[in-house]
C-alpha cells in the first residue's frame, strides 16, 4: 500500500495539468488515470482514461492496464481497450510507476501518423472477450501486435 500512496502523491506533485487520477475503491487497487493528448498529434485534444488494476504482487508484477470509456484508434489498442505494449507484460520492471506507464502510453499514441485499429481487431477482441489482458499471449513485433 505504501508504494501506491507514494505513486498517487507523485502524480499530484509532478504531473498536475497532465495527468488526473482517481482511486475507485477503498482498497486503492483500482485507479483511473485521465489525460489529454498533445496538440501536435493525430489525437490532438482528445481525452482518454486508463484503468489500472493492482494486485498484491505489485510492483513485482505489472498492473492490469486497459483503456476505458473512449478507446483510441491505434494499431496497438484493441476495441476492448486492451493495449499491446511489452512494458505491460514481458518487459515490466518494478522500477516503473503509474506515471511512467501512462507517459509511455501517451508517447506510443503520439508516435502514430494516422488513426487505425489493429489488423485483427474484431477477431482478436472477440477471442479475448473471456480473458483478462494478462491471460493473452501477446506477440510483440515492431509494426503490429
Amino acid at each position: 500500500m505504501g508504494r501506491l500512496k507514494k505513486e498517487s502523491q507523485d502524480i499530484t506533485d509532478n504531473f498536475k495539468g497532465i495527468l488526473e487520477h482517481s482511486i475507485l475503491d477503498d482498497s486503492q487497487m483500482i485507479w483511473h488515470v485521465k489525460f489529454q493528448m498533445p496538440a501536435e498529434t493525430v489525437y490532438a485534444g482528445e481525452s482518454y482514461t486508463l484503468q489500472f488494476k493492482f494486485d498484491s504482487n505489485y510492483p513485482i508484477e505489472a498492473p492490469e492496464v486497459i483503456f476505458v470509456g473512449t478507446i483510441p484508434h491505434h494499431e496497438h489498442v484493441y476495441l476492448n481497450g486492451y493495449i499491446c505494449l511489452s512494458t505491460l507484460y514481458s518487459d515490466w520492471t518494478p522500477a516503473l510507476k503509474v506515471s511512467s506507464v501512462t507517459m509511455s502510453i501517451i508517447s506510443m499514441l503520439s508516435s502514430a501518423k494516422a488513426k487505425s485499429r489493429p489488423a485483427n481487431d474484431e477477431s482478436a477482441s472477440a477471442y479475448m472477450s473471456t480473458m483478462r489482458p494478462k491471460q493473452v499471449t501477446w506477440m510483440f513485433e515492431d509494426e503490429h501486435c
